[in-house]
């Protein structure tokens, strides 16, 4: 049997080639003229399968955070429940650093996005934070989250020790923490998570003894 002139495509492949674009050239490095070269087929043949490119991206980041854990809410330990949400969130993010923009948008019509956050609602409330305080706490997670996955703190040192000699005392190990990058950002997220957290812990005996409560 002859081979099909056009290459078969599907909405899984296109989803999987257009993240691998997203991941090596960055959003803006994204078309729908360029992802049909990097398929080899004409770029007509990608909106049958999806309309536009903003329809592209959602589903796309649908698919890279679908493995967020929320679950953890439904045993009632609000802590336990935002720990794992945050700390898997944050390595969807890693992962995918590119498409941050796109997911720190917000959930808008996206399904799994608004399940995730009916979820963390409902099991903050649940566990007795008034839904003011639930609110705030979803939002408060998400900033850390987002500023965590933004852009790496050790990175952003220069790793020649002559930049930081005599000039700057204090830094002087400072050509170092590119070496170390992972570890300490990762280190430093979950410093910064479990202070926030220890916080939320006085924050939360305050409100139940709170009069009509």
């Amino acid at each position: 049997m002859a081979r099909p002139k056009t290459p078969i495509l599907s909405r899984e492949a296109i989803r999987r080639a257009a993240l691998a674009l997203i991941d090596r050239d960055g959003l803006d490095g994204l078309s729908m003229r360029k992802l049909a070269e990097e398929l080899d087929v004409r770029a007509a043949s990608l909106y049958s399968h999806y309309r536009t490119k903003e329809e592209l991206l959602t589903a796309i980041a649908e698919e890279v955070t679908r493995d967020i854990e929320v679950s953890a809410f439904e045993s009632g330990d609000w802590r336990r429940g935002l720990t794992a949400w945050a700390r898997s969130y944050r390595g969807a993010l890693v992962a995918h650093p590119n498409l941050l923009p796109v997911i720190a948008a917000g959930p808008g019509r996206r399904e799994e996005a608004l399940r995730r956050a009916d979820a963390i609602h409902g099991g903050l409330v649940g566990a007795g934070w008034p839904p003011r305080y639930a609110t705030m706490i979803g939002a408060s997670t998400r900033y850390l989250v987002l500023g965590s996955a933004t852009g790496s703190f050790a990175r952003g040192f220069d790793d020649d020790v002559r930049v930081y000699r005599d000039r700057y005392p204090n830094l002087s190990q400072a050509h170092r923490l590119a070496e170390h990058a992972a570890e300490i950002d990762e280190d430093s997220f979950d410093l910064a998570l479990s202070s926030f957290l220890d916080g939320l812990d006085t924050l939360y005996e305050k409100v139940r003894t709170e009069p009509g409560r």
